[in-house]
């Protein structure tokens, strides 16, 4: 991996995991206001104020399966997860009309998500079946 490429990853993954721990945090505790995430703004999409709390929780955890080392598959889930939340939200804000001002949040942490995981170290991913036999042949 190139110097630029690990530079190109942390810088993505760090605005990323700041963004799910911030929106995390704003929808574990609740608070009220109409900042992303927040519990008025997830209740004016039409989700119930427990969703809210899976989704702060599942933001959290989130982040920390990308920021350990190790566990390779469990980053890949982490990914897999936060790319379909992100991808929900935006369709979600599509849905009930809101500008692109409201839908920006989503999108940018969408971009990274893509961006993190594409210039992922080796060690941070799946070894595939296949790459493994050929380099025991």
């Amino acid at each position: 991996m190139t110097k630029r490429n690990k530079i190109i990853y942390w810088i993505a993954t760090i605005w990323l995991s700041l963004g799910m721990i911030s929106t995390g945090t704003v929808q574990l505790l609740k608070l009220k206001g109409d900042g992303p995430g927040s519990l008025d703004s997830m209740t004016h999409l039409g989700y119930p104020p427990y969703f809210v709390t899976l989704l702060g929780v599942s933001k959290i955890l989130g982040v920390v399966a990308l920021l350990i080392p190790k566990f390779p598959l469990l980053k890949e889930w982490a990914y897999a997860g936060f790319f379909f939340m992100m991808s929900g939200a935006i369709f979600t804000h599509i849905a009930a009309g809101n500008s692109i001002g409201e839908i920006f949040p989503s999108l940018l942490l969408l971009i990274l998500i893509v961006v993190s995981w594409y210039f992922r170290p080796s060690d941070r991913k799946i070894i595939s079946v296949n790459h493994l036999n050929k380099s025991l042949a």
